[in-house]
């Protein structure tokens, strides 16, 4: 796969405030990867970055029933406390955001303060999917990988970082990650501004971090 982005439309930057920047695509695709390389390139004191993973919603139920429900489905997260919270941040005024311990799978009860700064970067695989996410979204970038790719990297993320067992990937994986895939997270390419692969994407990075600096100048 090429290394090289799709511009699929011309993006069209605020005036003033924060820079707000979607990265949405399938799990493992490499999203976290581009969004940690942005952030690097342009510096951590101007780019805040949100995933929308933070936002799984607290629950009552028992662990056991905590595991099976199904996290790739839109209902799962509390997209409309991201919203108000992107809305602040656009503001000039800082935010709690909250905290998700995947290995019992419910929301922490601490919350980490998050001030406004001039780029905001939220990352999840149904940023692009969610309209009134979007509608908040300056840039939309879309990062593409094959199936293949995306399991193997989720395997691994979900063994080492999140305590999980193979089984509980694979039977999570054919039950709820490959359908919702299919269902939410592939179609909402087409709201893409900018598609970029993910594999070997130094040069799509660099494209995307020139378009960030050039509009902070401007700006």
């Amino acid at each position: 796969m090429a290394e090289v982005p799709t511009f699929v439309r011309p993006v069209e930057w605020p005036a003033r405030g924060p820079l707000v920047i979607g990265l949405g695509g399938g799990s493992g695709s490499g999203k976290t990867t581009i969004a940690l390389l942005i952030v690097e390139a342009i510096g951590a004191e101007s780019v805040e970055l949100i995933q929308h993973d933070a936002y799984y919603r607290h629950s009552d139920l028992p662990l056991e029933k905590r595991a099976r429900v199904n996290y790739d489905h839109p209902d799962s997260l509390e997209t409309d406390l991201l919203v108000r919270h992107i809305g602040e941040l656009r503001a000039g005024r800082p935010v709690q955001r909250p905290v998700y311990d995947f290995t019992v799978h419910n929301r922490a009860e601490e919350t980490v303060l998050v001030a406004p700064k001039p780029v905001i970067i939220v990352e999840g695989i149904l940023v692009l999917a969610e309209p009134e996410l979007r509608e908040l979204i300056h840039l939309k970038i879309y990062v593409d990988a094959d199936a293949d790719l995306r399991i193997l990297r989720r395997l691994e993320r979900d063994l080492e970082e999140r305590g999980r067992s193979f089984e509980a990937v694979h039977d999570q994986y054919l039950a709820t990650v490959r359908p919702m895939y299919l269902q939410f997270v592939e179609p909402s390419k087409r709201f893409a501004d900018v598609i970029i692969p993910g594999v070997c994407n130094s040069v799509a990075v660099g494209t995307v971090v020139s378009m960030i600096r050039d509009a902070l100048r401007v700006g």
